[in-house]
C-alpha cells in the first residue's frame, strides 16, 4: 500500500546551494479550510501565512549514501505555516505542503512515491550573480508559474510595503523552513511529521520584484488580498531530515 511508503522512513541529507523564500500574509479564514485534521493555522494577528520556497538542492540522498551519488535538482514549494499538538502535549510549528515543482523527472517520481509533497514536473530558468537572483518557473498546468527577481546588492533592507510585521525579528519567525513538516494520512487518521535539521542558518532579508505568480490567481487566494510579508535569501545550508513519525489522532 503506497501510503505506507510515504511516511519518510529513511533519514535524508542534502545541501541547499541557494534558497529564496517569500511569505505571503493571507486572511486566516482563507487558509484554515486548506488544513487537514490535526493541524491548526499558525497566525500573526488576523493573518496566516503561505510560503513560497525556491531551492537549488544538491546531493539529496539517504544519509548512508555518499554525497556524490545524490540527486541535484531545483524545487519550488508552496506551504502553509501550521501548528500541531503531539500526543504528549508538545506544540510544534511546521509546514503543510500544498504543491511542489521540480525540474527532474526522477525527483517527481520518487518524491510522489515516498512523500506527500505533491510533485509536478516543471521547467526552471535561474540567473544568479552577486547582485541578483532571478528564477522563472513554467509549469505544465500553468497553475504555479512564477517569475521573481531578488536584489542581493543591498545589505540593509526594509520589510515589503504593507507587511503586517513591525520589524524583521518578527518576520524571521515566518521565514521558513520551519523544523517540521506535517501531513495527514487519511487511511489511518494520523499525522506524519518529519523533522528537518539545518546548519548555517542565516537568512538575510532581500527586496524582490514578483513579475508573475499564478498560484495566487487561483481560488481561494484570488481576491483574498494576499500581502507579501517578507522575503529572505540563504546560501550554502547543509540540511537533513530525520525519519518520519506517525501519530494517530484521537
Amino acid at each position: 500500500m503506497q501510503y505506507r511508503l510515504q511516511r519518510h522512513a529513511l533519514p535524508i541529507k542534502a545541501h541547499f546551494r541557494a534558497s529564496l523564500v517569500l511569505a505571503y500574509a493571507v486572511p486566516a479564514p482563507v487558509l484554515r479550510p486548506l488544513l487537514p485534521a490535526g493541524l491548526t493555522l499558525d497566525t500573526y494577528g488576523n493573518f496566516g501565512f503561505l510560503a513560497i520556497a525556491l531551492v537549488e538542492t544538491r546531493d539529496l540522498r539517504p544519509s548512508h549514501i555518499p554525497a556524490r551519488l545524490g540527486m541535484s535538482f531545483f524545487l519550488s514549494g508552496y506551504r502553509i505555516f501550521t501548528r500541531y499538538r503531539t500526543t504528549s502535549g508538545r506544540t510544534l510549528r511546521g509546514l503543510r505542503i500544498l504543491r511542489s515543482d521540480t525540474n527532474r523527472l526522477s525527483m517527481q517520481l520518487l518524491g510522489n512515491l515516498l512523500t506527500h509533497y505533491h510533485y509536478e514536473r516543471s521547467q526552471f530558468r535561474v540567473q544568479s550573480s552577486e547582485r541578483k537572483y532571478e528564477v522563472q518557473v513554467t509549469t505544465s498546468d500553468g497553475l504555479a508559474d512564477l517569475h521573481i527577481e531578488a536584489d542581493l546588492s543591498t545589505q540593509s533592507v526594509a520589510l515589503p510595503g504593507g507587511s503586517p510585521f513591525s520589524h524583521l525579528k518578527e518576520a524571521r519567525k515566518f521565514a521558513g523552513p520551519l523544523p517540521f513538516t506535517f501531513d495527514y494520512e487519511r487511511q489511518t487518521h494520523s499525522i506524519i511529521r518529519v523533522e528537518g535539521v539545518r546548519q548555517q542558518w542565516n537568512p538575510r532579508p532581500v527586496s524582490v520584484i514578483v513579475h508573475q505568480n499564478t498560484f495566487l490567481e487561483q481560488d481561494p487566494f484570488r481576491g483574498a488580498g494576499a500581502i507579501l510579508a517578507n522575503a529572505f535569501f540563504l546560501e550554502d545550508v547543509p540540511y537533513s531530515w530525520l525519519p518520519g513519525i506517525r501519530e494517530r489522532l484521537q
